[in-house]
């Protein structure tokens, strides 16, 4: 087939090389333009703009899908648009000048998580179980018939970037398996069944850890922001960046809410139920570092954590996206 790949993170690369390596035509890649990366702000080509490159695709960047994009593709001739977290809005014609239309990779198992954060906001939910799915992309927000799908108990310990990567792989063998369904005409997509549920995209505010929070709901919200938007706390007007952290060990102390603490060479902080340890922080200006080199260097017995609710993600905007 001739398919249109639109996409922009690093977990839409691996399905742009399952559908090249399954021998289909790819003659168009989208993206989003060149971002600036890192201190010196140098403008950095998306990772599906530099998959694209070197597989030697035709690559067009652009913020939006507008009328320049539309002749782009019209000019491909495409069976099929495939989409894969590009970070826009998919509206007529576009949406239908593909022969087969457009079809979506999303990583939750629909209705839920529909938007643009499924897997963080599955994590800070809690949800026992996690997956991906492709559909049919139409005019509503991820409303479409399924193609296929494939779910697994949550690991334990997964962050939200841990999880994208693993979905990102078997993602792909899933949409490849769907396009090579489409291209032989034995494609039986099935209505979505259920309550739907929505995932809009965090905010830095979202990352801002509750301490008179369980520790379960501590530990997911930490998790579920790792490594974007991250997980922080403040204390006296500054910053901490919390990179990583988990349950604490089994015989350490309660501490009151957002109390951390030294104890048996951990660092603690306290939270509704029990502890938690933080393992790397990175504080305000300063770099990345092991949880216990910032406690020694505080020179502190203990600090307290500002409490509060964490930020509540904002409605998200209704439309075909992905």
């Amino acid at each position: 087939m001739r398919i249109v790949f639109a996409g922009t993170p690093q977990p839409a690369v691996p399905s742009l090389l399952a559908l090249v390596d399954a021998g289909h035509e790819v003659p168009l890649v989208i993206t989003r333009p060149d971002a600036p990366i890192g201190r010196r702000r140098v403008l950095t080509p998306s990772p599906v703009a530099a998959a694209g490159l070197e597989l030697g695709l035709a690559v067009h960047r652009t913020a939006r899908l507008d009328e320049e994009a539309l002749t782009a593709v019209r000019e491909a001739q495409p069976d099929l648009g495939v989409i894969v977290a590009y970070g826009g809005l998919v509206r007529e014609p576009l949406l239908s000048t593909p022969r087969h239309g457009w079809i979506n990779l999303h990583f939750s198992v629909l209705p839920r998580w529909r938007g643009a954060a499924p897997v963080q906001h599955a994590i800070i939910a809690g949800d026992p179980e996690v997956g991906a799915d492709v559909f049919q992309l139409t005019h509503g927000l991820d409303e479409g018939d399924i193609f296929g799908e494939i779910r697994f108990p949550r690991p334990a310990d997964a962050t939200a970037g841990d999880l994208l990567a693993t979905l990102a792989e078997s993602g792909a063998e899933l949409l490849a398996a769907v396009v090579g369904e489409i291209a032989d005409g034995t494609a039986r997509p099935r209505p979505q069944q259920g309550e739907p549920t929505y995932a809009p995209k965090l905010s830095i505010e979202d990352g801002r850890v509750d301490w008179e929070q369980p520790r379960e709901q501590v530990v997911s919200r930490i998790f579920g922001v790792t490594p974007e938007p991250g997980a922080f706390a403040t204390a006296d007007g500054s910053r901490l960046k919390i990179l990583a952290a988990g349950p604490a060990s089994a015989d350490a102390p309660r501490l009151r809410p957002g109390l951390a603490a030294s104890h048996a060479k951990q660092v603690l902080v306290g939270t509704a139920t029990h502890p938690i340890a933080l393992h790397r922080v990175q504080p305000a200006g300063k770099p990345a570092m092991d949880a216990g080199d910032w406690w020694r260097g505080t020179r502190l017995s203990e600090l307290q954590f500002d409490t509060g609710d964490a930020g509540e993600p904002s409605p998200g905007a209704s439309g075909a996206t992905a």
